[in-house]
């Protein structure tokens, strides 16, 4: 049986309290509970005060196989923004931009350049999804066919390497827009002229979407994942519906992080969709899932502490 966890962030006090709430005994630093997994959506980096211990914690348990990890945007961003872009130009397949520099700042103070070195190697080894027993997991969108895209360049480059990275930084490549969609989620353009500003105070011109529905009848409001006022009550154009992205209902369910959801109380998505990302970075909450075999997802199975701040 599983526990699927979501976006950390360097909160590693909340994942402490999260894992003791559900029953997992520390042994020497080693948290695991007998015939459970514990199994992590990503972003265990960036913006929290203790990314040290985070990445710790969540290494010890995969190596001692009491948890399974999938790849965040923010480790995939990392990797890209300490990896050299071709040509000797001292510049980085993620540019250190002011915006990029800032999202990765808490990182870049609290590790030390080993300590960084280190742990681009280990995301480099984190699948960007999971298939489990009668679950799927992945940081953001779950679409089979971005899945054989980035299955057949990680068995054409050998993995994670730098020159899969070259490729899936690349804007005009087939896999940069299956890494994109799979770790970052699916978006859609807005009408001409219209933008939002999202959480970070980032002017938007795209929104992301419920994958896992049509967008027939919808605006753009009720399309995005998550809905905010900020987003217009304008109807989503039917030419802009990508009905490979839809989820089949037969499947099994999926579990996602990534979507800095805001709630009292975690609910799921839809019947077989759940996201484990509450916002622990922004005061809101570290959930998890504990999933028993349904293959519905129970409200009830959630479980989740507040932030310390």
């Amino acid at each position: 049986m599983y526990d699927i966890i979501g976006d950390i962030h360097g909160h590693a006090d909340e994942l402490i309290a999260l894992l003791t709430k559900m029953g997992y005994t520390n042994d020497k630093g080693h948290y695991a509970y007998p015939g459970r997994t514990a199994v992590f959506v990503g972003d265990f980096i960036d913006r929290g005060p203790k990314i040290r211990e985070v990445l710790d914690i969540v290494r010890r348990m995969v190596a001692e196989k009491s948890a399974l990890a999938v790849m965040g945007n923010h480790e995939f961003n990392a990797i890209a923004y300490h990896t050299p872009a071709p040509g000797g130009n001292q510049e980085f397949l993620r540019p250190h931009t002011c915006k990029n520099k800032h999202q990765h700042q808490a990182t870049l103070d609290q590790l030390s350049g080993d300590e960084m070195e280190d742990a681009i190697k280990w995301f480099r080894t984190l699948p960007m999804w999971l298939e489990l027993d009668d679950i799927n997991v992945v940081h953001a969108c779950w679409q089979p066919s971005h899945n054989a895209t980035i299955d057949a360049a990680i068995k054409q480059y050998g993995g994670v390497t730098s020159e899969f990275m070259v490729k899936a930084t690349n804007k005009g490549s087939d896999l940069y827009l299956a890494v994109d969609d799979v770790l970052k989620g699916k978006e859609i353009p807005l009408p001409d002229g219209v933008s939002y500003e999202d959480k970070d105070g980032n002017l938007r011109t795209d929104v992301r979407v419920k994958w896992f529905e049509s967008s027939t009848g919808k605006t753009y409001r009720q399309y995005a994942l998550p809905a905010t006022d900020r987003i217009p009550e304008v109807a989503v154009p039917s030419e802009l519906a990508d009905h490979a992205a839809i989820y089949d209902g037969t499947a099994p369910p999926v579990f996602v992080g990534h979507y800095w959801l805001s709630a009292e109380t975690p609910s799921r998505l839809a019947p077989k969709i759940a996201c484990v990302d509450y916002s622990v970075a922004k005061e809101g909450l570290l959930c998890a899932y504990r999933w028993g075999g349904e293959q519905e997802v129970d409200d009830e199975h959630f479980q989740w502490v507040g932030s310390r701040k």
